[in-house]
């Protein structure tokens, strides 16, 4: 009889850990986050030759992943920006890790004066 009232408490004690488990798992996971960059080139050469290759690095070296960069973009409501870069990161600290990284900042301070930037992020949802 007390073997029974064993097996049966220990049953309900592993129920009970692998739910609170699986709970801290959940809490775990994080939403990705995009990054949206909209810029305005008004030294193309400089950009392309002193900006985008270390800035191209810092966001690689964060572990984002581009998307999409481009000159065309199509306006569906509102004036649309001349370049818009976006980029995707494992989770929204993740994103404002690589662009507070000093390797970012250095090329951003590069990058501001071949071109305006207006740079964001928002945490997609939760897959």
């Amino acid at each position: 009889m007390k073997t029974q009232y064993a097996v049966t408490l220990a049953l309900f004690t592993g129920i009970g850990l692998g739910a609170l488990a699986v709970q801290g798992l959940h809490a775990q996971a994080r939403p990705p986050a995009w990054v949206i960059g909209e810029i305005e080139v008004a030294n193309q050469d400089g950009f392309l030759k002193e900006y985008v290759p270390p800035a191209e690095k810092a966001v690689l070296a964060g572990g984002g992943k581009y998307l999409a960069r481009g000159t065309t973009t199509v306006s569906i409501k509102g004036e649309p920006p001349k370049r818009i870069i976006l980029m995707t990161f494992e989770n929204l600290d993740k994103a404002l890790a690589t662009f507070s990284s000093p390797a970012f900042v250095e090329a951003a301070n590069i990058g501001e004066k071949h071109a305006k930037f207006r740079i964001y992020a928002v945490e997609g949802v939760p897959q």
